[in-house]
């Protein structure tokens, strides 16, 4: 049976653990994208994570979904994440940023321009903006011209990501974000190569996703992806057949791993994982709480089930030591969500580990 605390190969690194810490919006980050000191303190704080999953980062500025988040679309942004990354790997840790483009889901408040998207759909409910939540905006529908600038963005943040000393990359191809928005059929209405039929509404996460490998290879590449989510006002049809058709073209490319989060039916998520021959991250969905035994639990039913390794999101925010955690079966300290978004260092550097006996 495969523990959470075996060591895994992936690509070029050897993580000591299978523990994941997922990508966490925190809106932290400085005016004008940049990565600030608390934020290399909090990500090195957990670096006994076999992997960390930067929070989203957006890749151009008019992909940034909410104030407060950080980019690398700028040469002032690249430089301020090297000390981030600069203090995860000081402290053993390894770290991919993870590149997400909000697409639809945005406002002119945000990024001074109107949100782009597959079609012109809004998305369904508020979006963040510097003033507070607003209705999102109807979206402009990107011309097909415009499409192929778009999926390579992905690989321009990539290159800057590796050269400000990220191991990797993780594209945001879920929760309703621009790649997860060609994936559907009701946020996608388009009648050129990227809509329509599932072959043409995966042709811009294939292409996203081949212009960073290209940009800084596959083993330093992986993609997220929510199979059946309806975040946003989201609506995918044909799920196993639309992501197994993805996953049928990525395959070749030899991604670092595919990140999936369970989104689907237990049945539609194995098969899935049949599907795609490389590294699996699984992120079950598990219900908060202050002990960690469903945590554990779920865990290991989805190693049983073939995951390779396996995600945790809430649950690092108030346990920077939850691998240790999790091997000891300490119990899990509660998060204050009141703290999640609300600026500043309480509630991002302040939650302790826990003293163990020597």
């Amino acid at each position: 049976m495969t523990s959470l605390f075996q060591r895994h190969q992936l690509g070029e690194l050897t993580l000591p653990n299978r523990v994941v810490m997922a990508p966490m919006t925190r809106v932290r980050a400085a005016a004008g994208g940049l990565a600030t000191p608390s934020m290399a303190t909090y990500y090195a704080q957990r670096a006994t994570a076999g992997l960390i999953v930067s929070e989203g980062v957006q890749p151009s500025l008019i992909g940034q979904s909410n104030p407060g988040t950080p980019g690398l679309h700028t040469e002032e942004q690249q430089t301020s994440w090297q000390p981030v990354t600069d203090a995860v790997h000081a402290n053993g840790g390894r770290i991919f940023a993870q590149l997400m483009h909000g697409g639809r889901v945005s406002h002119p408040d945000t990024t001074g321009m109107q949100p782009v998207g597959p079609s012109a759909v809004p998305a369904v409910g508020d979006v963040f903006t510097p003033t507070g939540p607003q209705p999102a905006p109807l979206p402009r529908a990107l011309e097909t011209s415009e499409v192929p600038e778009h999926a390579r963005s992905y690989a321009d943040a990539a290159r800057r990501a590796v050269d400000a000393g990220f191991d990797g990359v993780e594209l945001h191809g879920a929760n309703g974000y621009l790649i997860s928005q060609f994936l559907s059929s009701n946020a996608n209405l388009r009648t050129d190569g990227y809509g329509g039929s599932v072959a043409h509404r995966i042709r811009f996460a294939v292409e996203a996703v081949s212009a960073t490998v290209g940009a800084v290879g596959a083993a330093r590449t992986g993609i997220r992806l929510s199979p059946g989510g309806t975040f946003w006002g989201v609506r995918e049809t044909e799920v196993t057949e639309l992501y197994t058709a993805l996953l049928g073209e990525l395959a070749p490319l030899e991604l670092a791993y595919v990140h999936l989060e369970g989104t689907a039916d237990e049945e539609v998520l194995v098969a899935l994982r049949r599907a795609w021959p490389g590294t699996l991250v699984m992120n079950p969905v598990v219900p908060m709480g202050p002990k960690q035994t469903g945590r554990s639990s779920e865990a290991d039913h989805w190693l049983g089930l073939g995951a390779d390794l396996i995600s945790f999101g809430r649950a690092f925010i108030a346990n920077p030591d939850l691998v240790e955690r999790l091997r000891t079966g300490v119990p899990v300290a509660p998060v204050d969500e009141a703290t999640y978004y609300q600026g500043g260092d309480a509630g991002y550097l302040t939650y302790p580990a826990h003293q163990y006996s020597a």
